[in-house]
Protein backbone atom coordinates (compact mmCIF):
# COMPACT_ATOMS: atom_id res chain seq x y z
CA UNK A 1 0.00 0.00 0.00
CA UNK A 2 2.75 2.44 0.70
CA UNK A 3 4.49 1.79 -2.80
CA UNK A 4 0.35 2.70 -4.63
CA UNK A 5 0.24 5.75 -2.36
CA UNK A 6 4.09 7.01 -2.93
CA UNK A 7 3.54 5.68 -6.85
CA UNK A 8 0.42 8.15 -7.00
CA UNK A 9 1.18 10.94 -5.24
CA UNK A 10 4.80 11.14 -7.76
CA UNK A 11 2.15 10.67 -10.51
CA UNK A 12 0.11 13.11 -9.82
CA UNK A 13 3.19 15.52 -9.02
CA UNK A 14 4.32 14.53 -12.44
CA UNK A 15 1.31 15.60 -14.28
CA UNK A 16 0.93 18.79 -12.34
CA UNK A 17 4.28 19.97 -13.54
CA UNK A 18 4.07 18.93 -17.18
CA UNK A 19 0.30 20.73 -17.88
CA UNK A 20 2.38 23.95 -15.65
CA UNK A 21 5.12 23.73 -18.10
CA UNK A 22 2.80 23.44 -21.03
CA UNK A 23 0.60 26.37 -19.80
CA UNK A 24 3.75 28.44 -18.59
CA UNK A 25 5.54 27.87 -22.12
CA UNK A 26 2.15 28.91 -24.22
CA UNK A 27 1.32 32.13 -22.14
CA UNK A 28 4.12 32.65 -20.63
CA UNK A 29 3.85 34.01 -16.70
CA UNK A 30 4.33 37.39 -14.77
CA UNK A 31 5.43 36.56 -10.77
CA UNK A 32 5.96 39.69 -8.76
CA UNK A 33 7.11 41.63 -11.27
CA UNK A 34 9.04 39.34 -13.46
CA UNK A 35 8.23 38.07 -16.45
CA UNK A 36 8.64 34.30 -17.63
CA UNK A 37 8.57 34.84 -21.24
CA UNK A 38 6.54 32.16 -23.61
CA UNK A 39 8.34 29.96 -26.39
CA UNK A 40 6.55 32.29 -28.97
CA UNK A 41 8.37 34.97 -27.31
CA UNK A 42 11.81 33.30 -26.66
CA UNK A 43 12.12 31.68 -29.87
CA UNK A 44 13.72 33.32 -32.99
CA UNK A 45 11.18 33.10 -35.68
CA UNK A 46 13.17 33.28 -39.23
CA UNK A 47 12.43 35.39 -42.49
CA UNK A 48 9.65 33.40 -43.72
CA UNK A 49 7.79 33.67 -40.02
CA UNK A 50 7.77 37.03 -39.60
CA UNK A 51 8.87 38.86 -42.64
CA UNK A 52 12.64 40.63 -43.59
CA UNK A 53 15.53 40.18 -45.78
CA UNK A 54 17.81 37.97 -47.00
CA UNK A 55 21.10 38.66 -48.28
CA UNK A 56 23.32 36.39 -49.91
CA UNK A 57 27.00 37.73 -50.22
CA UNK A 58 29.39 35.73 -52.85
CA UNK A 59 33.39 36.15 -52.48
CA UNK A 60 34.75 37.35 -55.57
CA UNK A 61 38.31 36.09 -55.13
CA UNK A 62 38.08 32.10 -56.60
CA UNK A 63 40.20 31.01 -53.72
CA UNK A 64 39.54 31.27 -49.98
CA UNK A 65 40.95 30.46 -46.67
CA UNK A 66 38.82 29.55 -43.96
CA UNK A 67 39.58 31.52 -41.78
CA UNK A 68 39.18 34.77 -43.48
CA UNK A 69 35.61 33.31 -44.53
CA UNK A 70 35.55 33.27 -40.77
CA UNK A 71 36.91 36.52 -40.40
CA UNK A 72 34.86 38.21 -43.03
CA UNK A 73 31.30 36.98 -41.68
CA UNK A 74 32.32 38.09 -37.86
CA UNK A 75 32.94 41.35 -39.48
CA UNK A 76 30.13 41.54 -41.63
CA UNK A 77 27.96 40.30 -38.32
CA UNK A 78 29.18 43.29 -36.60
CA UNK A 79 28.02 45.63 -39.60
CA UNK A 80 24.84 44.55 -39.55
CA UNK A 81 24.39 44.40 -35.57
CA UNK A 82 25.66 48.56 -35.83
CA UNK A 83 22.81 48.40 -37.70
CA UNK A 84 20.41 48.52 -34.51
CA UNK A 85 19.25 44.99 -35.95
CA UNK A 86 18.11 42.03 -33.26
CA UNK A 87 17.92 38.41 -34.21
CA UNK A 88 20.41 38.47 -37.15
CA UNK A 89 21.70 35.24 -38.37
CA UNK A 90 24.42 35.27 -40.49
CA UNK A 91 26.11 32.04 -41.48
CA UNK A 92 28.77 30.37 -44.51
CA UNK A 93 27.04 28.76 -47.19
CA UNK A 94 30.55 26.68 -48.76
CA UNK A 95 33.31 28.19 -49.21
CA UNK A 96 32.53 31.26 -51.04
CA UNK A 97 29.17 32.45 -49.82
CA UNK A 98 27.62 34.10 -46.57
CA UNK A 99 24.08 34.32 -46.17
CA UNK A 100 22.76 37.28 -43.71
CA UNK A 101 19.10 37.27 -42.81
CA UNK A 102 17.41 40.23 -41.25
CA UNK A 103 14.34 40.10 -39.78
CA UNK A 104 12.14 42.96 -39.33
CA UNK A 105 13.60 45.12 -41.86
CA UNK A 106 13.26 46.09 -45.09
CA UNK A 107 14.89 48.33 -46.54
CA UNK A 108 17.79 46.28 -48.88
CA UNK A 109 19.42 48.68 -50.38
CA UNK A 110 20.70 50.82 -47.39
CA UNK A 111 21.18 46.99 -46.03
CA UNK A 112 23.25 45.84 -48.65
CA UNK A 113 25.55 49.44 -48.83
CA UNK A 114 26.11 48.84 -45.50
CA UNK A 115 27.47 44.97 -45.53
CA UNK A 116 29.61 46.00 -48.97
CA UNK A 117 31.61 48.48 -47.97
CA UNK A 118 35.53 47.85 -46.63
CA UNK A 119 35.33 48.94 -42.85
CA UNK A 120 38.32 50.41 -40.69
CA UNK A 121 39.88 49.40 -37.55
CA UNK A 122 41.40 52.06 -35.30
CA UNK A 123 42.40 52.87 -32.28
CA UNK A 124 41.35 55.89 -30.24
CA UNK A 125 42.24 58.17 -27.14
CA UNK A 126 40.05 58.81 -24.58
CA UNK A 127 38.88 62.05 -26.03
CA UNK A 128 38.39 60.03 -29.21
CA UNK A 129 41.45 60.73 -31.36
CA UNK A 130 42.70 58.97 -33.61
CA UNK A 131 45.65 56.71 -32.65
CA UNK A 132 46.58 53.46 -34.67
CA UNK A 133 44.88 51.85 -37.57
CA UNK A 134 44.59 48.44 -38.53
CA UNK A 135 47.44 49.48 -40.45
CA UNK A 136 49.85 49.54 -37.86
CA UNK A 137 49.09 46.45 -36.80
CA UNK A 138 50.99 42.97 -37.59
CA UNK A 139 49.34 40.17 -36.54
CA UNK A 140 46.60 39.49 -33.07
CA UNK A 141 46.91 36.02 -31.78
CA UNK A 142 44.76 34.13 -28.86
CA UNK A 143 46.88 33.42 -25.51
CA UNK A 144 46.31 32.64 -21.61
CA UNK A 145 48.35 34.50 -19.20
CA UNK A 146 49.58 33.11 -15.86
CA UNK A 147 46.02 32.43 -14.13
CA UNK A 148 44.58 30.55 -17.54
CA UNK A 149 42.94 33.50 -18.19
CA UNK A 150 41.96 34.34 -21.90
CA UNK A 151 44.25 37.16 -23.13
CA UNK A 152 44.56 38.52 -26.60
CA UNK A 153 48.65 39.27 -27.62
CA UNK A 154 48.97 42.24 -30.49
CA UNK A 155 52.24 42.79 -32.28
CA UNK A 156 52.94 46.12 -34.04
CA UNK A 157 54.61 46.56 -37.49
CA UNK A 158 57.47 49.05 -37.23
CA UNK A 159 55.19 52.70 -37.72
CA UNK A 160 52.97 51.11 -35.61
CA UNK A 161 55.11 50.65 -32.83
CA UNK A 162 56.58 54.01 -32.50
CA UNK A 163 52.70 55.47 -32.31
CA UNK A 164 51.57 52.59 -29.58
CA UNK A 165 54.96 53.22 -27.26
CA UNK A 166 53.88 57.50 -27.80
CA UNK A 167 50.54 56.43 -26.93
CA UNK A 168 50.57 54.34 -24.38
CA UNK A 169 53.25 56.40 -22.43
CA UNK A 170 51.08 59.51 -22.71
CA UNK A 171 47.72 57.61 -21.44
CA UNK A 172 49.26 55.70 -18.97
CA UNK A 173 45.89 54.62 -16.50
CA UNK A 174 43.62 55.47 -19.03
CA UNK A 175 41.77 53.62 -21.77
CA UNK A 176 42.91 53.24 -25.42
CA UNK A 177 39.72 52.19 -27.19
CA UNK A 178 39.63 49.69 -30.15
CA UNK A 179 36.96 50.53 -32.74
CA UNK A 180 35.83 48.20 -35.78
CA UNK A 181 33.58 50.85 -38.29
CA UNK A 182 32.65 52.86 -34.93
CA UNK A 183 31.30 49.91 -32.85
CA UNK A 184 33.61 49.36 -29.55
CA UNK A 185 35.42 45.75 -29.94
CA UNK A 186 37.42 46.61 -26.29
CA UNK A 187 38.48 49.24 -24.22
CA UNK A 188 41.56 48.27 -22.08
CA UNK A 189 43.43 50.35 -19.62
CA UNK A 190 46.43 51.25 -20.16
CA UNK A 191 49.14 49.63 -17.04
CA UNK A 192 52.19 51.01 -18.32
CA UNK A 193 53.88 52.48 -21.22
CA UNK A 194 54.69 49.62 -23.77
CA UNK A 195 57.96 50.45 -26.05
CA UNK A 196 58.63 47.19 -28.00
CA UNK A 197 55.79 46.65 -30.03
CA UNK A 198 54.01 43.87 -28.42
CA UNK A 199 51.37 44.54 -25.86
CA UNK A 200 48.56 42.03 -24.74
CA UNK A 201 44.98 42.74 -23.80
CA UNK A 202 42.85 41.56 -20.95
CA UNK A 203 39.80 41.22 -19.19
CA UNK A 204 38.29 39.03 -22.09
CA UNK A 205 35.03 37.16 -20.84
CA UNK A 206 35.90 33.64 -22.72
CA UNK A 207 38.23 32.54 -25.09
CA UNK A 208 35.60 32.38 -27.96
CA UNK A 209 35.83 36.12 -27.39
CA UNK A 210 39.68 36.42 -27.39
CA UNK A 211 39.59 34.70 -30.57
CA UNK A 212 36.34 36.82 -32.02
CA UNK A 213 38.28 39.85 -31.42
CA UNK A 214 42.20 38.57 -32.57
CA UNK A 215 40.45 37.80 -35.64
CA UNK A 216 38.64 40.72 -36.42
CA UNK A 217 42.16 42.79 -35.32
CA UNK A 218 43.55 40.91 -37.78
CA UNK A 219 41.12 41.32 -40.36
CA UNK A 220 41.57 45.47 -40.05
CA UNK A 221 38.95 45.46 -42.98
CA UNK A 222 37.08 42.90 -44.48
CA UNK A 223 39.87 40.71 -45.62
CA UNK A 224 38.17 39.78 -49.02
CA UNK A 225 36.05 41.68 -51.51
CA UNK A 226 32.44 40.86 -51.31
CA UNK A 227 29.73 41.09 -53.88
CA UNK A 228 25.52 40.42 -53.44
CA UNK A 229 24.93 37.59 -55.33
CA UNK A 230 21.14 37.48 -54.14
CA UNK A 231 18.15 39.58 -52.11
CA UNK A 232 15.50 38.08 -51.53
CA UNK A 233 12.83 40.68 -49.34
CA UNK A 234 9.69 38.89 -47.60
CA UNK A 235 6.96 40.90 -46.85
CA UNK A 236 5.66 41.45 -43.32
CA UNK A 237 1.86 40.29 -43.98
CA UNK A 238 3.06 37.47 -45.40
CA UNK A 239 5.69 36.60 -42.12
CA UNK A 240 2.45 37.00 -39.97
CA UNK A 241 0.35 35.34 -41.41
CA UNK A 242 2.83 31.98 -41.94
CA UNK A 243 3.38 31.88 -38.26
CA UNK A 244 -0.11 31.66 -36.63
CA UNK A 245 -0.83 29.12 -39.91
CA UNK A 246 2.23 27.29 -39.25
CA UNK A 247 1.29 26.92 -35.29
CA UNK A 248 -2.17 26.00 -36.12
CA UNK A 249 -1.33 22.72 -38.36
CA UNK A 250 0.96 21.62 -35.59
CA UNK A 251 -1.86 21.80 -32.78
CA UNK A 252 -3.87 19.51 -34.64
CA UNK A 253 -1.50 17.64 -35.95
CA UNK A 254 -0.17 16.62 -32.30
CA UNK A 255 -3.81 16.92 -30.90
CA UNK A 256 -4.61 13.77 -33.65
CA UNK A 257 -1.67 12.00 -32.66
CA UNK A 258 -2.85 11.76 -28.97
CA UNK A 259 -6.60 10.86 -29.85
CA UNK A 260 -5.13 7.87 -31.94
CA UNK A 261 -2.73 7.35 -29.16
CA UNK A 262 -5.11 6.78 -26.68
CA UNK A 263 -8.20 5.23 -28.77
CA UNK A 264 -5.71 2.55 -30.08
CA UNK A 265 -3.75 2.03 -26.91
CA UNK A 266 -5.77 3.30 -23.87
CA UNK A 267 -4.23 3.94 -20.74
CA UNK A 268 -0.50 3.61 -22.21
CA UNK A 269 -1.70 6.00 -24.86
CA UNK A 270 -2.57 8.75 -22.27
CA UNK A 271 0.72 8.21 -20.57
CA UNK A 272 2.78 8.40 -23.85
CA UNK A 273 0.75 11.30 -24.47
CA UNK A 274 1.89 12.74 -21.56
CA UNK A 275 5.77 11.77 -22.32
CA UNK A 276 4.73 14.06 -25.58
CA UNK A 277 3.81 16.46 -24.34
CA UNK A 278 6.82 16.87 -21.78
CA UNK A 279 8.99 16.02 -25.19
CA UNK A 280 7.68 19.02 -26.95
CA UNK A 281 8.50 21.37 -23.88
CA UNK A 282 12.24 19.67 -23.66
CA UNK A 283 12.14 20.55 -27.83
CA UNK A 284 11.40 24.23 -27.28
CA UNK A 285 13.37 24.94 -24.31
CA UNK A 286 16.24 23.47 -26.19
CA UNK A 287 15.22 25.78 -29.63
CA UNK A 288 15.14 28.89 -27.01
CA UNK A 289 18.53 27.96 -24.48
CA UNK A 290 20.28 27.13 -28.19
CA UNK A 291 19.14 30.05 -30.19
CA UNK A 292 17.77 28.14 -32.85
CA UNK A 293 16.03 30.35 -35.45
CA UNK A 294 12.79 28.83 -36.16
CA UNK A 295 11.53 28.77 -39.59
CA UNK A 296 8.87 26.72 -41.83
CA UNK A 297 11.62 23.66 -43.12
CA UNK A 298 12.34 24.07 -39.00
CA UNK A 299 8.64 23.22 -37.65
CA UNK A 300 8.28 20.72 -40.40
CA UNK A 301 11.63 18.81 -39.04
CA UNK A 302 9.90 19.47 -35.86
CA UNK A 303 6.71 17.77 -36.55
CA UNK A 304 8.83 15.20 -37.69
CA UNK A 305 10.83 14.12 -35.03
CA UNK A 306 7.61 14.52 -32.89
CA UNK A 307 6.20 11.24 -35.69
CA UNK A 308 9.50 9.55 -34.70
CA UNK A 309 8.74 9.72 -31.01
CA UNK A 310 5.26 8.49 -31.53
CA UNK A 311 6.86 5.70 -33.36
CA UNK A 312 9.43 4.83 -30.75
CA UNK A 313 5.86 4.93 -28.17
CA UNK A 314 4.09 2.48 -30.89
CA UNK A 315 7.37 0.24 -30.59
CA UNK A 316 7.43 -0.28 -27.42
CA UNK A 317 3.54 -0.60 -26.89
CA UNK A 318 3.25 -3.04 -29.60
CA UNK A 319 6.36 -5.01 -28.40
CA UNK A 320 4.38 -5.30 -24.81
CA UNK A 321 1.48 -6.24 -26.26
CA UNK A 322 3.33 -9.54 -27.86
CA UNK A 323 4.75 -10.43 -24.76
CA UNK A 324 1.47 -10.68 -23.00
CA UNK A 325 -0.31 -12.32 -25.75
CA UNK A 326 2.63 -15.33 -24.69
CA UNK A 327 0.98 -15.36 -21.58
CA UNK A 328 2.85 -13.51 -19.28
CA UNK A 329 2.50 -10.99 -16.00
CA UNK A 330 2.14 -7.49 -16.97
CA UNK A 331 5.16 -6.64 -15.23
CA UNK A 332 7.62 -8.83 -16.79
CA UNK A 333 5.71 -8.13 -20.05
CA UNK A 334 6.53 -4.55 -19.66
CA UNK A 335 10.22 -4.84 -18.86
CA UNK A 336 10.85 -6.97 -21.99
CA UNK A 337 9.03 -4.93 -24.02
CA UNK A 338 10.87 -1.99 -23.41
CA UNK A 339 14.46 -3.66 -23.17
CA UNK A 340 13.61 -5.61 -26.93
CA UNK A 341 12.15 -2.07 -28.16
CA UNK A 342 15.05 -0.37 -27.58
CA UNK A 343 17.52 -1.74 -30.36
CA UNK A 344 14.83 -0.84 -32.88
CA UNK A 345 14.57 2.56 -31.46
CA UNK A 346 17.99 3.04 -31.64
CA UNK A 347 18.79 1.95 -34.84
CA UNK A 348 16.23 4.20 -36.56
CA UNK A 349 17.17 7.18 -34.58
CA UNK A 350 20.87 6.77 -34.92
CA UNK A 351 20.42 6.40 -39.01
CA UNK A 352 18.08 10.02 -38.89
CA UNK A 353 20.60 11.48 -36.53
CA UNK A 354 23.52 10.87 -39.08
CA UNK A 355 21.15 11.70 -41.73
CA UNK A 356 21.03 15.28 -40.06
CA UNK A 357 24.42 15.49 -39.34
CA UNK A 358 25.00 15.38 -43.02
CA UNK A 359 22.19 17.58 -43.72
CA UNK A 360 23.51 20.35 -41.65
CA UNK A 361 27.32 20.17 -42.73
CA UNK A 362 26.58 20.03 -46.55
CA UNK A 363 23.60 21.72 -46.93
CA UNK A 364 22.78 25.25 -46.60
CA UNK A 365 20.02 27.91 -45.08
CA UNK A 366 16.85 26.43 -44.82
CA UNK A 367 18.46 23.11 -45.13
CA UNK A 368 20.50 23.81 -42.20
CA UNK A 369 17.36 24.65 -40.13
CA UNK A 370 15.76 21.54 -40.74
CA UNK A 371 18.84 19.66 -39.81
CA UNK A 372 19.04 21.29 -36.23
CA UNK A 373 15.48 21.32 -35.25
CA UNK A 374 15.48 17.91 -36.61
CA UNK A 375 19.17 16.67 -34.53
CA UNK A 376 17.85 18.23 -31.51
CA UNK A 377 13.94 16.45 -31.76
CA UNK A 378 15.39 13.32 -32.63
CA UNK A 379 17.91 13.00 -29.31
CA UNK A 380 15.08 14.19 -26.95
CA UNK A 381 12.80 12.08 -28.92
CA UNK A 382 14.92 8.95 -27.93
CA UNK A 383 14.99 10.22 -24.37
CA UNK A 384 11.96 10.78 -23.78
CA UNK A 385 10.65 7.43 -25.39
CA UNK A 386 12.96 5.05 -23.23
CA UNK A 387 13.05 7.27 -19.93
CA UNK A 388 9.98 9.21 -19.18
CA UNK A 389 7.21 6.65 -21.01
CA UNK A 390 9.00 3.80 -18.92
CA UNK A 391 8.80 5.74 -15.69
CA UNK A 392 5.35 6.77 -16.46
CA UNK A 393 4.28 3.46 -17.08
CA UNK A 394 6.25 1.71 -14.27
CA UNK A 395 4.22 4.29 -12.00
CA UNK A 396 1.20 3.61 -13.29
CA UNK A 397 1.48 -0.02 -12.81
CA UNK A 398 2.98 0.08 -9.34
CA UNK A 399 -0.28 2.69 -8.36
CA UNK A 400 -1.98 -0.44 -9.74
CA UNK A 401 -3.94 1.04 -12.48
CA UNK A 402 -2.68 -1.27 -15.95
CA UNK A 403 -1.86 -4.17 -14.07
CA UNK A 404 -4.77 -6.22 -17.05
CA UNK A 405 -3.99 -7.03 -19.94
CA UNK A 406 -6.91 -6.01 -21.43
CA UNK A 407 -5.56 -2.51 -20.81
CA UNK A 408 -2.74 -2.54 -23.50
CA UNK A 409 -5.36 -3.95 -25.88
CA UNK A 410 -4.93 -7.15 -25.19
CA UNK A 411 -7.81 -10.14 -24.67
CA UNK A 412 -6.72 -13.45 -23.27
CA UNK A 413 -8.98 -16.58 -24.02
Amino acid sequence: MKTKARSSIIFIVTVILIATFALVGAKGLVIGGYKIKSFEELITKGLDLQGGVSVLLEIVEEEVKPDELERTKELLSMRVNKIGVSETVVTTEGDRRIRIDIPGMYDFQGIVETLSKTGKLVFKDPEGNELLTGNDISKATTQFDEYNKPVIGLEMNEEGRKKFADATTKFVGKKISIYMDDELLTDPTVNEPITQGQAVITGNRSIEDARRIAGIINAGALPLEVSTATVRTVGPQLGANAFPNAVKAGLIGIALIFVFMIIYYRIPGILASLALTLYVILVLLAFAYIGVTMTLPGIAGLLLTIGMAVDANVLIFERIKEELSTGKSVRSSVDAGFNRALSSIMDSNITTIIAGVVLYFLGSGAVKGFALTLIIGIVLSMFTAIVVTKFLVHTALNMGIINKPELFGVKRG
